[in-house]
């Protein structure tokens, strides 16, 4: 169970990744995402996590190096994802995407890449792809994104190379359970992304109850939600009290019954696509 914030999980490949990090989904590029970035390493934020359809990697390289240079850190302490965005699945295009977010980053290697959509007929030459990147030590650790458990049976039957993460939209109204449960017996760590499921929930009545409990508030429950299931979570932010926030939740436990509560919040609700019907 993670007790602080630079605590890691251990891969199935012996990689360690940080259990929180910062996620910026929809931040543009520019001062306000660098200092973001900056700020969350200032504060004790080990992971970013990215993707080239962001369109934003320029300015978390950025954040990232003057993190470096004004933190006694280096950059293998650091955990960075991006994604290979859809137009460039298959063999030899993953190739490339994956030099191009290295040379917007200014990074020599990602710790984790991440196939963004299950895009049918393509995702299996981009995991070939993946391999041997992983193969020839230029990233960390691979794996994908938004794949359910037909995608993930699918692109084992012919893996050399088990993907290591899953990063999936998750939160109380989207819990996952079988997901999850598949991916635990695969030994694939199950990441969320939109754990606050983009702000939604942060008036919810019983999350309220639950938050008002423990003096803390919706967001910090979510979290601590997240890591005692065993869940890697990125929340976004961009401002400095609510990136110190999301990170305060390592001075308390939910009870059993707490936790059941907000698993019984579940209605199968996305905000994000629905990885078996999506035209992009």
């Amino acid at each position: 169970m993670a007790k602080h914030l630079q605590d890691t999980t251990t891969l199935h490949n012996g990689v360690k990744m940080p259990w929180l990090g910062l996620g910026v989904f929809k931040v543009e590029e520019g001062s306000e995402l660098i200092q973001a970035v900056k700020l969350a390493i200032k504060h004790g934020y080990r992971s970013i996590d990215t993707a080239a359809i962001y369109e934003n990697e320029k300015s978390v390289g950025m954040g990232i190096h003057e993190a470096i240079l004004e933190n006694t850190i280096a950059r293998e302490d650091l955990f960075v994802t991006s994604k290979v965005w859809n137009a460039d699945l298959g063999y030899e295009s993953t190739l490339a995407a994956y030099e191009t977010s290295l040379n917007k980053l200014g990074l020599d290697y990602l710790d984790l890449y991440l196939i963004h959509w299950p895009v049918e007929g393509k995702y299996k030459d981009a995991w070939r792809a993946l391999e041997t990147l992983y193969n020839d030590g230029r990233v960390k650790a691979i794996g994908v994104s938004n794949f359910n458990i037909h995608h993930l049976q699918e692109l084992l039957k012919d893996a050399a190379i088990k993907p290591m993460v899953n990063q999936v939209e998750l939160h109380p109204q989207l819990t996952q359970k079988e997901l999850i449960s598949f991916c635990k017996e695969q030994g694939i760590q199950m990441e969320a992304w939109s754990p606050l499921m983009q702000g939604q929930l942060l008036d919810h009545p019983i999350l309220k109850e639950i938050a008002n409990k423990y003096n803390k508030t919706i967001a910090q429950i979510i979290v601590r939600w997240d890591l005692q299931n065993g869940i890697v979570t990125i929340p976004k932010s961009t401002k400095e009290h609510r990136i110190i926030e999301n990170a305060s939740v390592f001075d308390f436990d939910l009870s059993r019954d707490d936790l059941a509560r907000i698993n019984d919040l579940n209605e199968n609700h996305r905000v994000g696509p629905d990885p078996d019907h999506f035209d992009f």
